[in-house]
């Protein structure tokens, strides 16, 4: 996987069939609009419903809920995310379609289970529904094709909704980002990549986004739960400095280097920063290994015995090199800190200055860089 911009090589089924991709749910709700809107005008929904899709796939979806109430139509369709272990995956997108003001052109809002801007730096403006620009184009353009199609102006106000969106948004990013009330309507190609990632290092990119917005000049990655709290017990700064990096340390450094905050402070696991400091930029366990012989050298350079040295080559994890270096009184987490610092910072540029803290799996901080 390339960890700046979430591609993964080709992954496989254990059969052997290729992983099958998924519809976002901008996919999804541009196929419930055209449905509903289409019904609107002539009474007839349209099921299955085809959209085209920016790279110029036309999937067709299968409608899963339709109605037609005084002045409106509404369609919804199921998210299918594919092979991709997606938190939407399985929700139902709905669209009501009603006519708008005239001259107003398609206007855009949050339904139930679908949340609403609240803090700036997203690209969307504070009070917007979280329906973001790709999904809106999308949406506007097959108006304008079927408004055209049956003679009248493309002024329609469009609600999206989400069954349970307000629980899925839980498990992501928006209440961090200030996306409150329910999910994001999301997508750039519409398409869903499975284990891409892809979703995820956007949300890192929106978490910088909204916090150099609101000023905030520290911010901290980490790579779980347990360094993130180990951090916040360190350090006074806002919900909003704190960006759930995980493995992708690529995607945060690359981001901040166009994309510049003051200070930046990398807090994780031994293991991953272990990785970072070999220059790892993807520090998931299957797709990047701790060295041992890396570990050892640095050991040798600060004295350890030779025997213990070929325990350390022998070791069958990194904690269990920790623990020999800790009985040799040797503070190589620090080490290890420092050389994950220097990695970093050469890739982050000058504009950001790098600190890097150790977490053991107590939530301890056991090594920190400078």
């Amino acid at each position: 996987m390339d960890p700046e911009n979430g591609e993964n090589p080709p992954r496989l089924r254990p059969d052997g069939t290729p992983l099958r991709r998924g519809w976002t749910t901008g996919a999804c709700a541009t196929a419930a609009t055209k449905s509903a809107l289409a019904a609107l005008l002539d009474g007839d929904f349209l099921d299955p419903v085809s959209i085209t899709l920016p790279g110029g796939q036309t999937p067709s979806f299968a409608l899963a809920h339709e109605a037609l109430g005084p002045g409106y139509a509404e369609a919804g369709i199921v998210k299918d995310a594919g092979d991709d272990p997606d938190v939407t995956h399985g929700a139902l997108v709905l669209a009501r379609v009603r006519a708008g003001a005239p001259g107003a052109g398609v206007t855009f809002h949050a339904g139930k289970g679908v949340g609403t801007v609240t803090k700036p730096g997203l690209p969307l403006g504070v009070g917007e529904p979280a329906i973001n620009p790709v999904p809106r184009r999308l949406m506007t353009a097959v108006v304008a094709e079927l408004a055209a199609a049956h003679g009248v102006e493309p002024d329609f106000a469009i609600t999206v909704s989400a069954r349970d969106g307000e629980k899925l948004a839980e498990k992501t990013w928006n209440p961090r980002l200030g996306i409150l009330g329910g999910l994001s309507i999301l997508g750039t190609t519409g398409i869903v990549v499975p284990y891409s990632c892809a979703a995820w290092i956007h949300s890192i990119h929106r978490g910088i986004d909204v916090a150099r917005a609101l000023g905030v000049t520290h911010v901290v990655g980490s790579t779980g739960d347990a360094s993130e709290r180990a951090a916040m017990a360190r350090l006074a700064l806002p919900v909003e400095a704190y960006l759930d990096m995980g493995d992708f340390a690529g995607g945060l450094l690359k981001y901040l280097k166009g994309h510049p905050v003051a200070r930046l402070t990398i807090s994780g696991g031994f293991a991953k920063i272990t990785k970072l400091a070999q220059g790892e930029m993807d520090l998931h366990s299957g797709r990047s290994t701790v060295d041992l012989s890396f570990l050892a050298e640095m050991l040798q350079e600060r004295g350890l015995g030779r025997q213990d040295v070929e325990r350390v080559t022998a070791a069958n994890t990194a904690n269990e090199v920790l623990t020999i270096a800790a009985a040799a009184g040797i503070a190589l987490a620090d080490a290890v800190a420092e050389r994950a610092r220097e990695q970093a910072q050469r890739r982050v540029g000058q504009a950001s200055r790098v600190d890097v803290m150790v977490v053991d799996r107590s939530g301890v901080i056991v090594g920190e860089s400078g």
